[in-house]
């Protein structure tokens, strides 16, 4: 029979060794990974989980780098600006300081007729602006109609919008009791920005008449050259002149309803809203594992009666003990509640931690090499920390990675609620419980820090399913 004949003479099939080199016989198709290097390698390949883990380390880098590279102090006020939205530098005009003016008075001598009604009075005939409307004051300047009775005093409104609809004429600035007066300076928090003003008449009553005159204004942003200098916006008074332009300093995110730069206090607020969410998350996670491990190694009665107890912090009220610490740390009203919320979150919030390692424990101790551990003489303490709680590293991360955020949005609700931080002290919560009071005109002061939370939470609770699944030993075995 020759080598090439492949069937013995019974006829049943010779199967003969494939000559391979001693090389190719070495080689593995699959390189052979740790669990921790398969568990990377897989979140690697979650796209989802690994862009909300560079937002998490973005979001630590603005919150530890960004105040020093943005070096503004988060309650420095800048008055000339104002719930400003983002945007570039703002211009200002130089001008001259202010000087009182000495009003305008109707000429005609009219004497105001005390038996007309306010429906028998008209509004004025004309209505105009004095010299330049800027932000130090707007002027206005009427005459009365010379075809109606005298009124007895006038009443001038102030609107952002145009009252001609649905007569909303707006803020009462304004009233004179002298019918001689036919002028007005108004000073009121004036912005950059057009205006509706309004006059009408009063008569002997102080009744407003039905009839009124409306004049669109646009208010110009000035400055003098001493408030250029004192705000470090020029060098020296003497280089500018009335006309010259001054660059106001720059907000990247805008100002708040006190004029305090939003980038800053969004990254000092960062800082108190990170610090509590993880800071407390650590403490009561660490706090749930020790508990959990404890009570699943022992087993017992005295399993039963720990988890009795866990049960029993689960069923206490999160907000009425936070009402109890504030008063057992006497903290008043505007006073930042940071430690008694930290104190609340930890006393409180570690059972659902305990009750996960509780589960792997029982798992955990069952197994083969915990039984030899034992028979070699390992005490309870070194299999607990040695063998049990590492073996249990995926549930604890993943249960990080979930209180993480679940604290943070805790710190939100309370300060926004007004039993967190207080104001001064910058958070994202109490940030955007300054902001709902502007929310309808100046909505920047709220979208900004709630869109922080929202990008904050929304990163970890990927995070945290990204971790689920790479961390999970039985997905590995389908693959």
């Amino acid at each position: 029979m020759s080598e090439a004949d492949t069937t013995t003479p019974a006829g049943v099939p010779s199967f003969a060794p494939v000559p391979t080199s001693a090389t190719e016989a070495q080689v593995i198709s699959r390189p052979s990974l740790s669990y921790w290097q398969d568990a990377w390698r897989r979140l690697k390949a979650n796209r989802r989980a690994l862009i909300s883990l560079w937002i998490v380390v973005g979001l630590l880098l603005f919150t530890v780098f960004g105040p020093f590279v943005w070096r503004v102090d988060p309650d420095d006020q800048d008055l000339d600006q104002i719930s400003k939205p983002p945007g570039p530098g703002r211009i200002a005009t130089v001008a001259t300081p202010f000087e009182p003016w000495a009003g305008v008075r109707d000429a005609s001598g009219r004497t105001p007729d005390t038996s007309a009604s306010a429906d028998r009075l008209l509004a004025p005939a004309e209505l105009a602006v004095v010299g330049e409307a800027n932000t130090q004051a707007v002027r206005l300047s009427w005459r009365p109609d010379q075809t109606a009775p005298g009124a007895s005093g006038w009443r001038v409104y102030r609107n952002l919008y145009d009252p001609a609809p649905d007569r909303a004429l707006g803020l009462p600035v304004g009233e004179i009791l002298n019918p001689a007066e036919t002028g007005f300076e108004d000073r009121l928090d004036l912005e950059p920005r057009r205006y509706f003003y309004s006059v009408l008449p009063l008569d002997a009553w102080g009744a407003e008449s039905s009839d009124y005159i409306t004049l669109p204004v646009d208010v110009k942003r000035v400055i003098t050259a001493e408030e250029a200098v004192a705000k470090g916006l020029a060098n020296d008074a003497l280089d500018l002149a009335p006309g010259d332009s001054v660059e106001l300093a720059f907000h990247p995110l805008g100002t708040d309803y006190l004029g305090r730069d939003m980038l800053a206090r969004l990254m000092h607020g960062a800082r108190v809203s990170l610090f509590i969410g993880i800071v407390a998350s650590f403490v009561y996670v660490a706090f749930g594992i020790l508990y959990g491990a404890a009570a699943g190694f022992v087993g017992g009665r005295v399993d039963q009666l720990l988890m009795r107890f866990a049960d029993f912090v689960v069923a206490l009220p999160f907000l009425l003990f936070m009402i109890l610490f504030r008063i057992l740390f006497g903290v008043e009203s505007g006073d930042s509640g940071i430690a008694p919320m930290l104190v609340a979150m930890v006393l409180l919030s570690w059972p659902a931690t305990a009750r996960l390692v509780r589960g792997q424990i029982l798992q955990i101790r069952e197994e083969g090499y915990v039984g030899a551990a034992r028979l070699l003489g390992a005490r309870s303490a070194w299999l607990v920390m040695r063998h049990m709680i590492p073996n249990t590293m995926g549930v604890i991360l993943v249960t990080l990675t979930f209180a993480v955020p679940s604290a943070i949005f805790t710190e939100a609700f309370l300060s926004f609620i007004g039993m967190g931080v207080a104001p001064p002290t910058p958070s994202w919560g109490s940030m955007c419980n300054e902001g709902l009071k502007t929310m309808l005109t100046t909505p920047h002061e709220l979208i900004a820090p709630a869109l922080f939370i929202s990008i904050t939470v929304l990163a970890f609770n990927l995070l945290g399913d990204g971790l689920r699944d790479a961390l999970d030993a039985r997905m590995r075995a389908t693959e």
